[in-house]
C-alpha cells in the first residue's frame, strides 16, 4: 500500500471517529482504487499517549477495505467493551493516535512455535472461544514465543494458558501492514 492510500485510510478513519465522538454523521467513502475496495480484514486501534483506548477488527470482510475502516474506527471509538465504562471524550481527541492494520488471510498452523515475533499475528480458537493478537503486540511487549502464545489463549481467550500446546486448539497466524499517525496530524 503506498503512502496516499494510508493517508486515506486514516483521515477516513479519522473523521469516523470524531463524527462518532462528537455526535456527527459517519463518511461514506467509495473509491476506484482497487487497493482500497480489497476484501480483507483490518483492525482499528485508538491510543491516548500509549495507553489503548479501543482495538476493534475483523480478520475477513465482504465489504471494501475503505469501508470496513468505518465499521472498526467506529466500533474501537464506541464499543471496545473494555472501555464502555470509560468512553473517549471530545476533548480527548487531539491526544488520540490511529493506527490501521490490514491484515493477510488467516493460515493455520501445527506449529505455533514457527511464529516470527513482530511478524505474525496470532488467532487462537477453541470451541467457542477465541483470542488474538495483532503483530505489533510482540514487539510492544518483548514477549517470547511462548509467552505471547501463552498470554493470548489466558488473557484474550479465556483458555489455560498452556492450551495452544493442545491439538484441540487451533492456531492460526497472519502478518499485518501497519501504519498510522496522531489524530491531529492527518
Amino acid at each position: 500500500m503506498d503512502d496516499t492510500q494510508k493517508q486515506t485510510l486514516l483521515k477516513v478513519a479519522r473523521d469516523t471517529v470524531e463524527a462518532v465522538i462528537k455526535g456527527g454523521v459517519t463518511p461514506k467513502p467509495e473509491s476506484d482504487d482497487s487497493e482500497l475496495n480489497a476484501l480483507c480484514g483490518c483492525f482499528v486501534t485508538l491510543k491516548n499517549k500509549g495507553r489503548l483506548r479501543g482495538c476493534i477488527g475483523r480478520f475477513i470482510s465482504e465489504i471494501p477495505l475503505i469501508e470496513l475502516i468505518v465499521e472498526m474506527a467506529q466500533a474501537s471509538a464506541t464499543g471496545d467493551p473494555r472501555f464502555l465504562a470509560d468512553p473517549i471524550t471530545a476533548g480527548e481527541l487531539a491526544q488520540l493516535d490511529i493506527e490501521i492494520s490490514v491484515l493477510s488471510p488467516l493460515e493455520r498452523t501445527n506449529d505455533p512455535l514457527s511464529l516470527r515475533l513482530g511478524v505474525d499475528g496470532i488467532y487462537i480458537k477453541k470451541g467457542c472461544t477465541s483470542g488474538c493478537f495483532l503483530p505489533q503486540v510482540a514487539t510492544e511487549t518483548g514477549w517470547t514465543r511462548e509467552e505471547f502464545l501463552s498470554y493470548c489463549c489466558a488473557h484474550k481467550a479465556g483458555l489455560s494458558a498452556d492450551a495452544w500446546r493442545h491439538p484441540e486448539t487451533e492456531v492460526y497466524l497472519f502478518t499485518a501492514e501497519v501504519f498510522g499517525a496522531d489524530f491531529g496530524d492527518i
